[in-house]
């Protein structure tokens, strides 16, 4: 007990220079790993072949649910039952309480904006699709199904407005470019709003990953561990973001999204060498902090991995139900090679 230090002391000062040029480093890194798939995905002089999306994809969910659980979940616990902190944080599992309160809050925040969206949809006559069938069956729920005023029985218009469906966009000839646009801007935002809740967890964590390197005494390790797990973690975010089919108003929200993940890790690095004099990592405070941003941030990616990402993936997608088991296989290999990756450098951070 006499080890630990509980006041507001200051971090390690060693290392200025490099701890100074990791801001830049890991900047570099971040939004590398999530710009990537984005670039190379729109950009007609970048030929990947679609296995190696297709893996980024799958490596990325891994990777994601392996962050909410080892990076999140576990310091989380560690935080809150610190020997800093009162004995009343001793006494009942508030880091499970905390995470189980954002995931129950992420699906209500979900839930109303999806009962929202529907009520406007159903006014126009389209059916909205919960499991998001029309769209790929990821980070987003988007209509799906002919408008009730519009005819089927023509199988070339029927045809035509499945596979826009199909692509993420929908084109029903009702009323003309007015109903278009405004049923492309709610599949728009359905799927901004999933891929901005993934996101958020992610950015929270990021930050206090940067404030405790800045002043954390093993930052050597530390620092070279970090590269690699915001490096990974944004090749998941980026695989993600990079698949959203937007009316061109909203192309930009990829980039931005991958522009926000990149600085969120340096910001949190400067931010702690400009009080790395008085911050320190393990005081009481900056532990409970710490403690309760890491759990509830674990409870949004849980729900956001294991819902988002692998239920719409695997179970409510139709090209994944109706794939080969060697597809299935390979998705599934994917994704534990993510999630192992990523959980083994939860041994060093």
């Amino acid at each position: 007990m006499s080890s630990v230090n509980c006041g507001s002391g200051g971090g390690a000062t060693t290392f200025k220079g490099l701890r100074i040029a990791s801001l830049f480093i890991i900047w570099f890194g971040s939004t590398l790993g999530a710009s990537f798939p984005i670039i190379a995905h729109r950009s007609g002089l970048v030929h990947v072949p679609r296995s190696v999306f297709d893996f980024a994809k799958y490596f990325g969910s891994g990777v994601i649910i392996a962050t909410a659980f080892i990076h999140l979940l576990g310091p989380g616990i560690s935080e809150l039952t610190s020997p800093c902190l009162g004995a009343a944080w001793q006494d009942y599992p508030y880091p499970l309480a905390l995470a189980l309160l954002s995931s129950f809050g992420i699906f209500t925040i979900e839930l109303l904006a999806f009962r929202i969206g529907s009520a406007k949809l159903k006014k126009l006559g389209i059916h909205h699709d919960a499991h998001g069938h029309g769209v790929g069956g990821f980070v987003s729920h988007g209509p799906e199904g002919v408008p009730a005023t519009a005819s089927t029985s023509d199988d070339g218009s029927k045809q035509h407005h499945e596979k826009n469906l199909e692509a993420g966009r929908t084109v029903d000839h009702v009323e003309g470019s007015e109903v278009r646009s405004h049923v492309s801007d709610e599949n728009a935002m359905a799927q901004i709003i999933g891929v901005a809740i993934l996101e958020f967890g992610v950015i929270l964590h990021s930050v206090l990953i940067g404030l405790t390197l800045a002043v954390d005494e093993r930052f050597k390790v530390l620092f070279a561990v970090i590269i690699f797990h915001q490096t990974f973690e944004g090749l998941g975010i980026g695989s993600r973001l990079a698949y959203l089919e937007l009316p061109h108003r909203y192309r930009f929200m990829p980039a931005l999204g991958a522009f926000l993940y990149g600085i969120t890790t340096p910001i949190g690095i400067a931010v702690g060498l400009g009080v790395r004099t008085t911050y320190n990592p393990g005081s009481t405070r900056a532990t409970l902090v710490s403690g309760i941003l890491d759990s509830l941030s674990a409870g949004i990616l849980m729900y956001t991995g294991f819902v988002e990402l692998l239920a719409h993936e695997f179970l409510f997608n139709p090209e994944m139900r109706e794939a080969s088991n060697r597809k299935l296989l390979y998705a599934l290999a994917c994704m534990m090679l993510g999630c192992g990756v990523m959980a083994m450098l939860g041994k060093w951070a």
